[in-house]
């Protein structure tokens, strides 16, 4: 309602039209880029879902008292130059994007959701489940490596070079949109820390959590880009790809 934290209203915001770009992408390179009928009908039916989950976030966000539209604009300037800036180039770049750097966005949108209301972050896992998007692409993908073990360089450097867009374009919207950076740094901060210091925590016997500063939110926040970073390489493996150094 009224009272909904501006954190929660972003991650929805984000995600949502994540979602809706998702399903507008996969939809045009369905037609555009797929081989056959079959490989059109099943990109086709991830677009569908796509929209599905689009539809669950806006209404949620309605019955949160807030404006699916204001809550979308704030970032359709970086989700579209992401995609603008990584648009593929074939049907094995399509596959690729959509299982890797859709992959590591999710990453990004579920880190967020660990500090937010029971509710909200069990519709963002909802709407993030990749099992059926994960069989088809590892399976397309495998079998075209398979045949041309050739094309895996070229798919490995394009995977890198996406996820590097998503990377940047994840810290230009931490910085501009500090309640949702201040669920990410909630999340990167919840892993075990050494203990405060004089400088940076309270007194040895004092109550009270750690002084925080703009430097160490930053660290932290590096660290969770390093773990987004670790599932991505975990998805090179699965398509068979070899992770950069």
């Amino acid at each position: 309602m009224s009272d909904t934290p501006a954190g929660v209203v972003d991650l929805l915001g984000v995600l949502a039209y994540a979602e809706l770009t998702a399903f507008l992408r996969l939809a045009e390179d369905a037609a555009t880029l797929a081989p056959s009928l079959n490989d059109r009908a099943a990109l086709s039916g991830l677009a569908v879902a796509e929209y599905a989950h689009f539809r669950l976030l806006r209404d949620r966000l309605s019955w949160l008292g807030a404006d699916p539209e204001e809550a979308m604009a704030p970032f359709v300037s970086s989700l579209d130059d992401w995609h603008a800036q990584t648009r593929p180039g074939d049907w094995l770049e399509a596959l690729v994007k959509a299982y890797v750097g859709t992959g590591i966005a999710g990453d990004f949108y579920r880190e967020a959701a660990r500090h937010v209301d029971p509710e909200t972050r069990k519709l963002v896992h909802e709407v993030l489940a990749e099992e059926v998007r994960s069989e088809f692409v590892v399976e397309r993908v495998r079998a075209a490596l398979a045949e041309n073990p050739q094309l895996t360089g070229r798919l490995a450097l394009w995977a890198r070079r996406m996820v590097g867009e998503a990377l940047s374009q994840g810290h230009r919207m931490a910085a501009a949109r500090p309640d949702l950076a201040l669920l990410l740094v909630s999340a990167a901060s919840a892993t075990p820390s050494p203990e405060p210091d004089a400088e940076t925590g309270p007194a040895a016997g004092r109550e009270g959590p750690p002084v925080r500063g703009l430097d160490s939110d930053l660290v932290e926040i590096g660290r969770l880009f390093a773990r987004l970073t670790e599932e991505h390489g975990k998805r090179m493996a699965a398509l068979g790809l070899v992770p950069g150094p």
